[in-house]
């Protein structure tokens, strides 16, 4: 099994926010990957030696200065009643709505989703923000949020 039922979910509660609340449909479709695949995506997209994005080092792709494009701002649109994706966000990450997602807070700690339901729900995600990444399957594009409010797009290789 690679994914716990979305109802076992720890934090499932970023889901169910009385203010932001996911949809029925939406939240069958955001799947948490067990402790094991979630390491084995972390493992192989993002790090091998390092578990969370603060202890990235030199050998991590999103460590790297080459990797990063731009940076923005995510938290006032966060905080305001607009549903949109920032700007500069969107643009960059221009994935059909069906591309596989997955946000990855820690190694032991990766959802799973489309980009359509990211899109629709990316505030829910941003509860935690101590340096969560999205990625796509098979994507190059990536982007990495902060508690600064701030969130920088690049792509890995």
């Amino acid at each position: 099994m690679s994914y716990l039922p979305i109802e076992e979910y720890k934090k499932i509660w970023i889901f169910k926010h009385k203010d932001m609340l996911v949809s029925d449909e939406d939240l069958i479709q955001i799947k948490p990957l067990t402790e094991a695949r979630a390491e084995q995506v972390w493992s192989q997209q993002i790090s091998k030696q390092n578990a969370h994005p603060e202890l990235f080092d030199e050998e991590d792709w999103a460590n790297k200065a080459q990797t990063w494009l731009e940076t923005d701002n995510w938290q006032q649109l966060w905080e305001s009643d607009d549903p949109s994706l920032p700007e500069i966000l969107a643009g960059h990450l221009q994935w059909d709505d069906s591309t596989v997602i997955w946000f990855c807070y820690e190694s032991e700690h990766v959802l799973e989703t489309t980009w359509d339901v990211f899109r629709r729900n990316w505030k829910n995600f941003l509860f935690f923000d101590d340096g969560p990444l999205i990625i796509g399957r098979k994507r190059k594009q990536v982007a990495q949020f902060y508690q600064t409010g701030n969130y920088r797009i690049g792509n890995r290789k």
